[in-house]
């Protein structure tokens, strides 16, 4: 027989937190709409915050305390399989199918993936291996030897020593 929990249940200490962010907030928000206070808005507002962040703890103190009774955890998960009968032949039926038609699109799939793009070859390969294929060559443009490179910050710092400025400019408004 399993060992029973009387009271709380199992996660009784969810439940005092619980009561306690419980009693907190509720301090902290009388004492903001009672207490004459120039923050008293920042207290309402924060023990409405604990008050809501109470109910994780009640979550977690109600869902720790559901029963299920082994049998049914058992089946649910799939540790318990039981291949009696017409259930048992259909679910044997069932997994040879789904597993035939799986493996079926691994073979393609490795097929294809070794045999290049839809099971032709690519141009620049050589045989139909991954290992075969041949490196493409990359161009990338570039300036001309004799150009010179500028950069947009080096073009603008060139056009402000260039312009002096003018009189409107420099002149004390």
């Amino acid at each position: 027989m399993e060992k029973g929990f009387p009271g709380l249940g199992r996660c009784s200490c969810a439940f005092w937190l619980a009561i306690a962010f419980d009693v907190f907030g509720l301090v902290v928000l009388m004492l903001g709409v009672f207490g004459d206070l120039f923050f008293y808005d920042f207290l309402i507002y924060a023990g409405a915050i604990v008050i809501f962040l109470s109910l994780i703890w009640w979550v977690f103190w109600y869902t720790g305390n559901i029963e299920v009774p082994p049998e049914e955890l058992e089946d649910d998960v799939g540790l318990l399989k039981r291949n009696r009968g017409i259930s048992g032949l259909v679910r044997r039926l069932s997994s040879r199918l789904s597993n035939g038609i799986r493996n079926s699109f691994r073979r393609t799939k490795r097929a294809n993936w070794q045999g290049g793009v839809l099971g032709g070859t690519l141009p620049h390969q050589t045989g139909t291996g991954r290992d075969s294929e041949q490196p493409v060559p990359v161009a990338l443009p570039m300036a001309a030897a004799g150009s010179s490179l500028q950069t947009v910050s080096a073009t603008i710092d060139s056009e402000v020593a260039t312009n002096p400025p003018t009189a409107t400019e420099t002149s004390a408004i």
